[in-house]
């Protein structure tokens, strides 16, 4: 019986079994690797000059903001009512928290109040005199107050929302009671150390669910429960109901905290509940629901609804005409009083509501000409009447606007052209450039720009977009191998940004190897129509693959030095998973692949990732021979997604790694896919780091040179230097 051959390398031991294939071609030396190595980000960055890196406003009297210049970063005041720019301090980036507030407590609007979480219960401390109050009294563990947890991510602060006047807390009662758990294990001299915590996966009969509650701090810190069967842990926008600092995500108060707005998800985001609920007495009502046939989603990574509770109207989006657009209804009748936005084009984040001009400040892709991952900033009435791009140059537009929105900052660039930082006034008309981006010294260090491109979709018909990179030596006359870099979201795409960047991982890095590097933005990633995300819903296994695949075939039409005999793939996380993917179901087109940290089957991923995007499991109906049904319980809808399943049609290489800490992606994701290739009697390679979680920390240049050792190894046939290091010094 032919011998498993397997490359375990362990960060405390290393087995490396060396091809024993003679190859007549010049070895690669250090100094290749260190000439690749000079086009990497951090040694790059340093070449830029001449922008804009911190911005402050005083009101709407001054705005503070940073230049990068050639020698030293200087500082600027700029008097907004007479123009006038003068020398200042620089200012600190990292605004200094203070030494009042302590690790973990969630601030109220006013800055007198910290919440935070002990011993399950929610607690308040008085930032200044110290004195605590304990807010609730029976939480406890799997079953507390304001936890964030969503099983892939997890924090010790509270998630909840100030209202306004810091006197009310929305927040709920996390329950995890019966949610199954995940388990790690340290790799140590000794016992190892257990890590156990909730993590709830698809198919579970029981995920996170909370009990919304309002605490009222005037009314003896009165805690009301919401008059509402529990929700499921679920929101419109990720995969997670905390955003940043912990905020509550789908939740807006009224300004004086009589009513508390809020969005509801069911379990498979099909269904989005818009609610109001008193705040005095829990009593919720109801005000609209929208379903769809895959999932709702109210922005581009943006909560885009809004409750006008001063006209009795609320702003919603919706993409049921195959677009992301706002809409505005009348709080009372709930009946739809006109479109706001419309066209082929999509409303991505609602920056800014002006209730007395009766206007809304908003980005949006794709109604300018060119690339429609440009951003660009509109306003509009609220009749959608006046719609006006506040921002025509050609770029993305990264906005910095003043407290009340009569000026804002642009700063925008391309793929192409560095970035350039603008004042306006909330018309759109310039005042003044802040700075114009240098690209001067980028170019005397060999800096090459991305070839940024379109071709068409698997269908023949959609335009793509992406990214390739070329050797700075390329030569129509010779042949390259093709190394495609794949993320397939479908919360995001392999690109998504094309803003200037001097270098996007280590693309060019590769390029200068004597790879030709593509990235591109395939079906099923967001940014263009519903359908176009919608691509492959219930088919994860997908991954947006024959869109790459169609996109090197057109490119190496154009550029003939491509060889599309030879293509490696790699990607970490979804794109670990896409990478080994793309292996066993095109092995006739991929021939290498380097896989780190992929979700290789999403039932053993965190449930609101697949459930969201593959659709709840559910068992396959066989039908059997006397016309029966039956069910067999270990096959499910999810199987078209399970790269285990597809070992044997392994014929190219695979180097695959994981972090035996992940606390997002488990590493049994990967194990199956090992056990599965070792039952299959495959050759491949592992890499496992003990004690890393997703990212591999200290050790990621360790898997970013084994990497390059490779491609260069098995598809340049070419020997890579032994050991190099990225961190010599």
């Amino acid at each position: 019986m032919k011998k498993n051959i397997i490359n375990i390398c362990l960060a405390f031991s290393i087995l490396t079994m060396n091809s024993c294939e003679n190859t007549s071609k010049k070895p690669l030396e250090s100094s290749d690797y260190e000439r690749a190595a000079k086009h990497l980000g951090q040694n790059l960055n340093k070449h830029l000059f001449n922008t804009v890196n911190f911005q402050s406003w005083d009101q709407e009297n001054f705005l503070l903001y940073n230049v990068k210049e050639k020698t030293e970063t200087k500082g600027y005041r700029l008097n907004l009512q007479t123009k006038e720019i003068m020398p200042s301090l620089k200012l600190n980036k990292r605004k200094k928290q203070s030494s009042l507030i302590k690790r973990n407590e969630f601030v109220s609007p006013n800055g007198k109040l910290a919440a935070y979480i002990y011993n399950y219960n929610l607690w308040v401390r008085n930032i200044i005199n110290n004195e605590k109050t304990q807010l609730t009294f029976d939480g406890k563990k799997d079953y507390g107050y304001a936890t964030n947890n969503a099983g892939w991510v997890k924090s010790d602060g509270p998630v909840l929302k100030w209202s306004p006047k810091s006197d009310k807390i929305a927040t709920f009662k996390q329950d995890a009671r019966g949610v199954g758990e995940m388990y790690l294990t340290t790799t140590n001299v000794g016992h190892p150390k257990l890590q156990a915590w909730k993590y709830a996966l698809p198919g579970d009969s029981k995920i996170f669910e909370i009990e919304r509650i309002i605490i009222d701090l005037k009314s003896s810190n009165k805690v009301i429960k919401l008059k509402m069967e529990n929700d499921f842990q679920r929101s419109t926008t990720t995969d997670h109901i905390a955003g940043r600092g912990g905020i509550l995500l789908d939740t807006q108060w009224s300004e004086d905290g009589l009513k508390l707005a809020f969005v509801s998800s069911s379990r498979d985001h099909k269904e989005a509940h818009l609610q109001i609920a008193d705040s005095k007495t829990g009593v919720v009502t109801s005000i609209f629901k929208e379903k769809t046939q895959t999932y709702y989603e109210s922005g581009v990574r943006s909560e885009n609804w809004k409750v006008l509770f001063e006209s009795n109207e609320f702003m919603w989006y919706s993409e049921k005409d195959n677009w992301g657009h706002l809409y505005l209804y009348d709080l009372q009748t709930k009946k739809l009083k006109n479109q706001i936005t419309k066209g082929n084009w999509l409303v991505r984040s609602v920056k800014h509501i002006d209730s007395l001009t009766r206007e809304v400040f908003f980005t949006a892709g794709g109604k300018e000409e060119g690339n429609p991952y440009h951003v660009y900033l509109y306003k509009v009435d609220f009749d959608g009447s006046n719609l006006t791009c506040l921002t025509p140059e050609p770029g993305t537009h990264s906005i910095n606007a003043s407290p009340n929105w009569n000026y804002f900052v642009t700063t925008y660039s391309t793929t192409a052209s560095p970035p350039i930082s603008v004042l306006k006034n909330r018309n759109g008309d310039k005042i003044t450039d802040l700075a114009i981006g240098d690209i001067t010294e980028l170019k005397k260090n060999k800096w090459q720009k991305p070839v940024e491109f379109s071709v068409k979709a698997r269908d023949n018909k959609t335009d793509l977009f992406g990214l390739m990179y070329l050797p700075s030596f390329y030569n129509e006359n010779e042949k390259y191998p093709i190394l495609n870099y794949i993320y397939p979201g479908p919360q995001s795409g392999s690109v998504g940004n094309y803003s200037f960047s001097v270098a996007r991982r280590d693309y060019q890095a590769l390029a200068e190897l004597g790879f030709v590097v593509v990235s591109v933005d395939a079906m099923g990633t967001p940014g263009r129509s519903k359908s176009f995300h919608d691509a492959y819903y219930g088919n994860m296994g997908d991954n947006g693959l024959p869109d790459n695949i169609t996109t090197i075939k057109q490119l190496s039409k154009r550029y003939s030095a491509m060889d599309v005999s030879r293509v490696g793939i790699w990607g970490h996380s979804g794109g670990g998973f896409a990478s080994t993917r793309a292996l066993l179901s095109y092995p006739e087109f991929y021939k290498v692949a380097v896989s780190s940290s992929g979700n290789h089957d999403n039932r053993n991923y965190e449930a609101d990732w697949g459930e969201k995007w593959h659709g709840l499991l559910t068992p396959i109906e066989l039908d059997t021979q006397d016309g029966k049904s039956d069910y067999d319980v270990m096959k499910s809808n999810y199987d078209n997604q399970a790269n285990q399943l597809l070992v044997e049609n392994l014929k190219g290489k695979l180097l695959i790694a994981h972090g035996m800490l992940d606390d997002n992606v488990p590493p049994s994701n990967t194990m199956l896919v090992v056990d599965a290739l070792i039952k299959a009697n495959k050759d491949f390679d592992l890499i496992l780091f003990p004690n890393k979680r997703h990212g591999y920390g200290d050790l990621n240049n360790y898997m970013t040179r084994r990497k390059w050792d490779y491609f260069v190894k098995h598809l340049k046939e070419q020997t890579p230097p032994k050991n190099f290091a990225f961190d010599k010094d």
